[in-house]
């Protein structure tokens, strides 16, 4: 898509469309060439007369905003441009785990047990979180996630570990409630007492991580089906096979935390996400290697680095006409042409358009250097010449 203008927001590719709203990578824009990448949800046009979507959207954006946590993407706006509500969230460069796995396997490279015991281990420091949260009165909010899925769970290029979309969260004290008996969730990764309709509380959220857990183990979905009803039904009443059973070199301490987690009975599972952790940290401690953050950003790297190459130069090509929207433009949302990017600083006797800005002298390989390192930071070139001039006139 075109970049096109959104507020103080300029949106440079649209993500994803779901029932409720779409989703941009979208650059937000401020003073002295502010630039911040964002994912910014927007309500889609037809629905943003509909009351009961709107207070839904609101709603979540709301909870989120009250989670402020590492493991958590965070929200970092909430605004209405038009008849359009958004809201504008942390932009997480990065893969879910929906892709990390088979992206590994179609190169030959086998996804450590480890690895996946840290990135639940740092879902569980998320989710204790969340599931902790109280209002700004001591309140307890009780909140539930209820959608705790692989494409819900982000690793970062940096190796930190991020649990997306709170959209379908449900807190105690929420406006909108969900009607009883109504399921929400990707059937697959559900408790057996969301399934059923039932009451919620954070204990179905470790049993979706539990059957995440499972399936980045063993390589096998656990509940399966031909249709909806199959896949309920195999939840609710079919058997749980210990991970041993599909790979036999499971640890021992990974089966008995996993088997724990997927207890059908609430009160059989862990009781806290805390709990969980702590099981998972303490085979992670006596493990001959225990990976960190940066072990995760390698394997990332090295797996996806295709990808990253690709993704990188999608966004500097992007960056110069996003650069030239100030936030001090009319905030009417209405899409307007970007303007051409320009290839790097200009060479002397030409100029930048800037007024009273000195034209840079600079060989090919000198103009090179700078669009890389442009590259690795996504900004734009401009931006980084003006970030390098600031912070050198700052120390004379």
């Amino acid at each position: 898509m075109r970049a096109q203008k959104f507020g103080r927001y300029m949106l440079i590719d649209r993500i994803a469309v779901g029932g409720m709203a779409e989703i941009f990578l979208a650059r937000q824009m401020g003073m002295e060439g502010f630039e911040k990448l964002v994912v910014l949800k927007r309500i889609r046009p037809e629905l943003s007369e509909k009351k009961s979507f709107v207070t839904m959207f609101l709603n979540e954006a709301r909870l989120s905003a009250q989670l402020n946590h590492p493991n958590i993407a965070q929200i970092y706006d909430l605004g209405k441009v038009g008849e359009s509500f958004f809201i504008a969230m942390e932009y997480v460069f990065g893969r879910d785990m929906r892709r990390v796995i088979p992206k590994a396997e179609a190169q030959g490279i086998p996804f450590p047990l480890v690895y996946a015991a840290k990135i639940a281990s740092q879902c569980c420091e998320g989710l204790y979180y969340a599931h902790q949260k109280s209002d700004f009165y001591g309140h307890p909010l009780g909140i539930v996630h209820r959608d705790i899925t692989p494409e819900n769970v982000v690793v970062s290029f940096d190796g930190t570990v991020k649990i997306l979309d709170f959209g379908i969260a449900k807190a105690a004290n929420t406006v909108e409630q969900t009607r009883a008996g109504e399921i929400k969730g990707k059937l697959s990764y559900m408790s057996p007492e969301q399934c059923m309709g039932k009451p919620l509380d954070h204990r179905s959220d470790l049993f979706s991580l539990g059957v995440v857990f499972y399936e980045w183990v063993t390589g096998f979905k656990l509940f399966t089906g031909e249709s909806d009803v199959a896949v309920l039904k195999a939840i609710t009443d079919g058997k749980i096979y210990s991970p041993s059973y599909f790979k036999p070199d499971v640890p021992e301490p990974i089966e008995q935390i996993l088997m724990k987690a997927l207890e059908k009975d609430p009160t059989h599972r862990y009781q806290s996400a805390w709990e969980m952790q702590y099981d998972i940290d303490r085979f992670l401690s006596e493990n001959e290697f225990t990976p960190s953050n940066i072990h995760l950003a390698n394997f990332l790297k090295q797996v996806f680095a295709d990808e990253m190459d690709d993704e990188l130069r999608r966004l500097s090509a992007q960056g110069t006409p996003l650069a030239t929207a100030t936030a001090e433009e009319e905030d009417d949302g209405a899409a307007r042409p970007p303007v051409a990017p320009a290839p790097g600083p200009v060479a002397r006797g030409e100029s930048d358009g800037a007024e009273g800005a000195p034209a840079l002298d600079l060989s090919p390989e000198q103009v090179e250097a700078l669009e890389r390192m442009a590259t690795r930071h996504s900004i734009t070139v401009s931006t980084l010449v003006r970030e390098i001039v600031a912070g050198y006139l700052k120390f004379q």
